[in-house]
């Protein structure tokens, strides 16, 4: 790009760089941090009707039955949104108030997803402390995406597991059966097909088929 060139698009960018674009800007940004943060409204209301069981008044025996029928929720859903306020609530109150966003940029307001990696997280036997920390330190301080806490998640899960040489060779052997009987399987296909073998020993062979699948199962 030469100097004209470069000078040329300096100028159309202070033009553009006015009180409009600024509003513009700054619209965005809360738009963003009312998108992110508008599950809040409906899992509170619905974590009371879960607690209270008030669904039941309704006529609902479920809680499943009520937010698929009557809010057009899936099951898995309404769970989310209800467990995942409730975690909230109880762990990061400051989250519910709205001096937390306003203290800071879109970027970094924590998503729905996110915190709910961060919930299950908790419960796990292989995140430490220092662990937890950390993966929280991400989400509420940086806005870290779901996705790539997932993927932090997973690799810590993967150093911290302890590995039983025992049930690592089962599962090795189990496999190499497994392989075996596959090689069976399309073999007495084509035994039966072509007719390579006597009927008779197609049906031992069965017999060995069977007796196998029953040993790993």
């Amino acid at each position: 790009m030469s100097i004209i060139d470069q000078e040329e698009r300096i100028s159309k960018l202070k033009k553009l760089d006015n009180a409009t674009s600024k509003e513009l800007r700054e619209r965005v940004q809360a738009a963003a941090k009312g998108f992110k943060t508008s599950w809040v409204e409906l899992a509170q209301s619905l974590y009371a009707i879960w607690r209270d069981k008030l669904f039941e008044y309704w006529g609902y025996e479920k809680f499943e039955h009520y937010v698929e029928r009557e809010v057009g929720l899936k099951k898995a859903m309404a769970l989310k949104l209800v467990k995942t306020y409730a975690f909230v609530e109880q762990q990061e109150p400051a989250y519910l108030k709205e001096e937390f966003h306003n203290e800071r940029e879109a970027i970094s307001v924590p998503e729905l997803d996110a915190i709910h990696v961060l919930r299950l997280a908790r419960n796990k036997k292989e995140v430490t402390k220092q662990d937890y920390q950390e993966l929280r330190r991400q989400v509420f301080d940086k806005g870290r995406p779901a996705g790539l806490l997932r993927r932090d998640l997973t690799a810590i899960i993967k150093e911290r597991k302890v590995v039983d040489p025992d049930e690592d060779r089962e599962q090795r052997s189990a496999a190499s059966v497994r392989r075996l009987l596959n090689a069976i399987r399309s073999f007495r296909k084509d035994a039966e097909t072509l007719k390579l073998v006597k009927a008779d020993l197609v049906k031992k062979a069965e017999e060995l088929f069977q007796e196998l699948e029953a040993e790993i199962e």
